[in-house]
């Protein structure tokens, strides 16, 4: 179970990204996070994560109080979790195999057991063919399947995707929240942030709206009107965004200072 008990996030610049929010998600749930650039999604799932700690309030995950816990046994913690990223953050210099086998490697599993796990969990994703592929020979609809076997590489219980579907394909992005919607059927609590609401349409799912730090709708599947309103108001705020990019000068370009992570923002 993952609950989130009157919880407050407020940055050290000021920021109340998330206030006095209460969510319970039970075991084998799969819940759709929606909102608007800025709702505080990625909080949501940092506080989940523990990667950042509220400033009030209680978040308990799988029995385990992320206020209390120690520092040293956060990395045990974060077994419990397969992480999907929209990037995909997968190691350029690894086969398929060896992607999938270095979340097992870096927990000290047993090559023997390895061996036998990435098989099997590529297959499930429909990817045993290309096991000895390296990333850069793969689509885009693959490599989120690579990151998607990774989270499942330790038999995570909670999988916690963020825009998986965000540098994919219309029909791509289908498939893989029917990847998702399988795992959840065998027993795996899914928490999916998406923007896609054509595809929260096509799920029947529960679908928890966040706007401004708030919860401002937690139900059943996309019906309401305040929910595609929360949906579409993403959607324009993204295209403003992109507008505003096109009229930026080649000036104003080369003055747009660009960072490179070499630890592709792994948990630490």
């Amino acid at each position: 179970m993952i609950e989130f008990k009157d919880v407050t996030k407020k940055y050290d610049n000021g920021t109340t990204a998330l206030k006095d929010v209460n969510i319970s998600i039970e075991d084998g749930e799969f819940v759709f996070v929606v909102g608007s650039s800025g709702a505080g999604k990625s909080t949501f799932l940092k506080l989940m994560m523990r990667e950042e700690v509220p400033s009030k309030g209680t978040i308990t995950v799988d029995g385990v109080v992320l206020n209390k816990i120690r520092k040293r046994k956060i990395p045990y913690f974060r077994r419990k979790l397969g992480v999907v990223f929209q990037d995909f953050r997968l190691i350029p210099t690894m086969t398929v195999f060896d992607n999938v086998a270095f979340a097992m490697r870096v927990i000290g599993t047993k090559e023997k057991v390895i061996r036998k796990r990435v098989p099997y969990v590529l297959s499930l994703m429909g990817l045993s063919h290309k096991a000895r592929s390296m990333p850069n020979e793969l689509s885009g609809g693959e490599q989120q399947r690579v990151s998607l076997a990774r989270a499942l590489a330790n038999n995570a219980k909670i999988i916690i995707a963020d825009e998986p579907t965000g540098n994919v394909d219309p029909q791509m992005s289908f498939e893989i929240v029917d990847l998702l919607m399988k795992l959840n059927e065998n027993g795996a609590t899914v928490i999916m942030v998406t923007h896609e609401h054509e595809l929260v349409r096509q799920f029947d799912r529960r679908v928890i709206i966040l706007d401004k730090g708030s919860v401002v709708s937690d139900g059943g599947p996309l019906v309401s009107d305040i929910v595609t309103a929360n949906i579409n108001s993403a959607a324009e705020e993204s295209a403003e965004d992109i507008t505003e990019v096109i009229d930026f000068g080649p000036d104003e370009i080369e003055a747009i200072p660009f960072e490179f992570d070499a630890n592709g923002g792994d948990l630490q």
